[in-house]
């Protein structure tokens, strides 16, 4: 063999352990040699190369990888690989290690990045390093993940075949590392709860898990884990959506990090809402969960929200760690978050989808139209951008034509057209608010105002990852936090960084925010939670409960207001 090939095939086999290690480190439980085929091929859309290594199977591959791989035998004696950690990845295999299976449809799940941990002094400026939240875990935008769930709605889709299907539904190519995915496969991992991927003939196969799970055939709209009302059959196949804007024109979901004016300049290309073409839809309604022939709607349906605020959640306990996503922010004193991983988010992702499927059909979406009266400060309804729904609150009427709003799940104060916005349906009404004021802790500008410089250094290091985020303390019902981005070798302390590029002082105590004293449409308008007796995050049970016809508003009142959030 010349030493030209043989090189080129150590150069491979060496590839080929880092990313089989790679593979089996994210398994908890292991591989069987056939699992890891199939990862491998959605990873990097190939089959092992086991021929060009000389190798006949997965197996005997492996064998020659004593040192990544570790062959042993379950309890019904089939061959599972497992991992052997080097000093590179022996903290990520211990963080696996210890994770527990999500069990994300158990009411009493906790915030998964909760742990013990040495909280910042006054005479240390770094807080300790922990390894108790993940290294190496990208978030893909809310916006994005709705997406792909829509993409896979109406069949599955062949992984070879996605970039083109993307590009053709939402007009621009699905660029993974802008979101600091390595591979196309991690994705699909971070997606694991609701996409499958099986191996078929002609390739790996993509499919939402509802659909395997209700062997769904031929059907546009997704079964949603919520209400279905008010979606016509037939009406799915019929309907057309605008194209997608791109991800800087989709403000409330993406983490981009801009300022109110960017998004209000991103907001002027944002598309009417969906007007459906349904002319005979009105003679052949059937029934589906209470959404009934009926004739013409009053001007406000009986399940439309009036004089009702949504609750914020609970308030954190000081010291614990949460993973966390800014999802707007304006300076490192007045930014807002989201935690992950807890029911509460999953269930926001479930309502942005359920919303756009519900308020996009033109039926729907007229009967919520909000008469001019409704059309005030303080009052809580959705509006439509770019084809998504959103929970909002009036903030102010700026004329005839527009309204600034507050985006109670994202954050930020936006400009909007009045006619894009709907009456809220009670049901939306019951998760709450998932925006979060925060500000650094422990830090004030040097110059007394943030400057440009420190506010663009504090949104890079914000953008598109998931942060560690350490509780100190709250401030007039803002959040003050240390963040962290452990997906570095080092782990990467905000608060320090600014102050090393001369920004920053750190103070060792909590200044309030200047720019939230002036203004927080959070305090104006979400209520804290302790109104409803709540001493954790509360996971609301979004299964809709219909009220009929015939009831009257108080009485639907009563019952919300009774019911446990």
């Amino acid at each position: 063999m010349a030493p030209t090939e043989a090189s080129k095939q150590a150069q491979l086999m060496e590839v080929l352990k880092k990313e089989v290690r790679a593979m089996l480190i994210a398994a908890k439980a292991g591989l069987t040699p056939e699992q890891l085929e199939e990862q491998y091929m959605a990873m990097v859309c190939k089959p092992l190369p086991l021929h060009d290594l000389g190798f006949q199977s997965t197996l005997e591959l492996v064998t020659q990888m004593p040192d990544v791989v570790q062959v042993c035998s379950s309890k019904t004696g089939t061959l599972i690989l497992k991992a052997i950690a080097d000093d590179s990845t022996r903290g990520i295999a211990k963080l696996v290690a210890s994770q527990k299976v999500k069990a994300r449809n158990k009411a009493s799940k906790k915030t998964a990045t909760k742990a013990n941990a040495t909280f910042p002094t006054k005479n240390s400026r770094n807080p300790q390093s922990f390894q108790a939240l993940s290294a190496r875990t990208p978030v893909l935008p809310a916006m994005v993940k709705a997406e792909l769930q829509d993409l896979l709605s109406s069949s599955p889709l062949l992984l070879r075949d996605f970039d083109k299907a993307f590009l053709r539904r939402f007009g621009r190519a699905f660029q993974y590392r802008q979101y600091g995915f390595l591979s196309m496969f991690e994705v699909l991992r971070s997606m694991s709860d609701s996409i499958a991927v099986e191996q078929t003939e002609a390739g790996s196969l993509l499919l939402l898990r509802k659909y395997l799970a209700n062997n769904i055939e031929q059907e546009e709209v997704p079964h949603l884990e919520a209400e279905e009302e008010e979606v016509p059959q037939g009406e799915a196949e019929e309907e057309e959506m605008p194209q997608a804007a791109s991800a800087a024109e989709m403000p409330p979901l993406e983490p981009t990090c801009e300022t109110e004016s960017s998004y209000q300049a991103a907001l002027l290309m944002g598309s009417e809402p969906v007007q459906t073409q349904a002319a005979d839809l009105g003679v052949h309604l059937k029934q589906r969960q209470g959404f009934e022939q009926l004739p013409p709607a009053p001007e406000i349906p009986l399940d439309a929200v009036l004089d009702k605020s949504l609750c914020g959640l609970p308030p954190l306990r000081r010291k614990c760690l949460v993973g966390v996503i800014a999802e707007f922010v304006v300076s490192p004193s007045q930014f807002y978050i989201h935690i992950c991983h807890t029911e509460a988010s999953y269930k926001l992702q479930d309502l942005m989808f359920e919303m756009r499927h519900i308020y996009s059909h033109k039926v729907a979406s007229d009967k919520y139209i909000m008469p001019e009266s409704a059309v005030r400060p303080g009052q809580l309804c959705c509006v439509m951008v770019s084809k998504w729904w959103y929970r909002v609150i009036i903030h102010r009427v700026i004329n005839d034509q527009e309204v600034e709003v507050f985006f109670a799940d994202y954050g930020q104060l936006q400009i909007v057209q009045k006619s894009w916005l709907r009456f809220l349906k009670w049901h939306y009404l019951k998760l709450p608010a998932q925006a979060i004021p925060c500000s650094l802790a422990w830090v004030k500008p040097v110059e007394g105002t943030w400057s440009s410089a420190a506010t663009l250094l504090f949104k890079d290091l914000c953008r598109f990852k998931e942060l560690v985020g350490i509780v100190d303390e709250y401030v007039n019902g803002v959040l003050y936090l240390f963040l962290c981005d452990t997906s570095t070798k080092e782990d990467v302390y905000f608060h320090s960084v600014l102050s090393d590029m001369g920004y920053a002082d750190i103070c060792g105590e909590n200044i309030p925010s200047q720019e939230f004293e002036e203004l927080n449409p959070s305090a104006l308008y979400v209520q804290p939670s302790g109104k409803q007796g709540s001493a954790e995050v509360a996971e609301p049970d979004l299964r809709f409960q219909q009220e009929s016809r015939d009831a009257d508003s108080e009485t639907a009142a009563s019952k919300l207001d009774g019911a446990k959030l």
